[in-house]
């Protein structure tokens, strides 16, 4: 049957509102460059680092050594081979608070996924305490303090591991989430779809709050940052701006609270270094 002229015209204008729309959907929030301004070698800089105010920490799937911030020389070393517990497999994100280095950890690439968080004394690099999630939402990847919550994501992955035939988890399953104090669950979102296509076949492997009260995100593998907000409603998180790292390629980031907030740290799996990085003033340009 032949369309009359009008409706001709209205089937193009719905055709333009919808892709209006689509194009909407997949607007590109600012982008902004960041600077690296340091560079320390650390043969533990694998999955992330932490900091605090005198010293960095970095992260490997096993061990944890303290590094002099000034000069980046290694001081105490956690996991020696000879003392390494075999339940922990798979260190990641960190956050020093109170003298105590929380991190994140997971049984990645095992099935099914497990997660706890893992607590040292920062003083004699000790493992002091630990805190079970057990079969959860996915992969616990990073955890931080803010606003007087703990918060962290549950990574899903599109990759397929050695011995499964079906994706682990799924990328698009990533949660970020908010906890009390004992680390029960307040609330749970999502992260935006493009940002989970770029970091797929991984996902979300490092967060840390900002003292301008936004959240950067880390992929895997690409050199960026994403700057995110808690949405006002629904349960998306708000992309408002990408920070460009050339020479970053993921992992673990922290910010430094120490400071006047203007350096992020990570981690150059590929040399094993640890990065300060001047991150950009988004103050008035969002």
């Amino acid at each position: 049957m032949r369309q009359s002229l009008s409706e001709h015209r209205l089937s193009g204008c719905l055709f333009l509102f919808a892709a209006f729309f689509a194009a909407g959907s997949y607007a590109q929030p600012p982008e902004f460059d960041a600077k690296i301004v340091e560079q320390f070698d650390a043969f533990d800089a694998f999955q992330a680092v932490a900091v605090d105010e005198h010293f960095f920490y970095a992260i490997n799937n096993r061990q944890i050594t303290q590094h002099d911030k000034a000069d980046g020389l290694a001081l105490q070393r956690w996991g020696d081979e000879k003392v390494v517990s075999n339940s922990l497999t798979h260190l990641d994100s960190g956050i020093v608070l109170a003298g105590k280095l929380y991190s994140a950890h997971s049984n990645y690439p095992g099935w099914p996924m497990t997660s706890s968080v893992e607590v040292w004394d920062v003083s004699s690099m000790t493992r002091i305490d630990t805190h079970s999630f057990g079969v959860m939402l996915g992969s616990f990847t990073w955890l931080d303090r803010y606003a007087e919550s703990w918060w962290g994501t549950f990574a899903n992955y599109d990759r397929v591991q050695r011995g499964m035939t079906i994706p682990y988890g799924g990328t698009s399953n990533t949660v970020m989430v908010q906890f009390d104090d004992d680390f029960q669950v307040l609330h749970s979102w999502t992260l935006p779809a493009e940002i989970l296509r770029r970091m797929s076949p991984m996902s979300n492997s490092g967060g840390s709050w900002g003292r301008d009260g936004l959240l950067y995100l880390s992929g895997h593998d690409d050199p960026e940052v994403y700057v995110m907000a808690l949405p006002e409603d629904g349960s998306e998180l708000d992309w408002l701006a990408t920070i460009r790292i050339p020479g970053l390629n993921g992992q673990g980031i922290a910010w430094d609270r120490s400071d006047d907030g203007r350096y992020l740290w990570a981690i150059l799996r590929s040399t094993r270094q640890v990065l300060k990085i001047e991150m950009p003033e988004l103050d008035g340009a969002l």
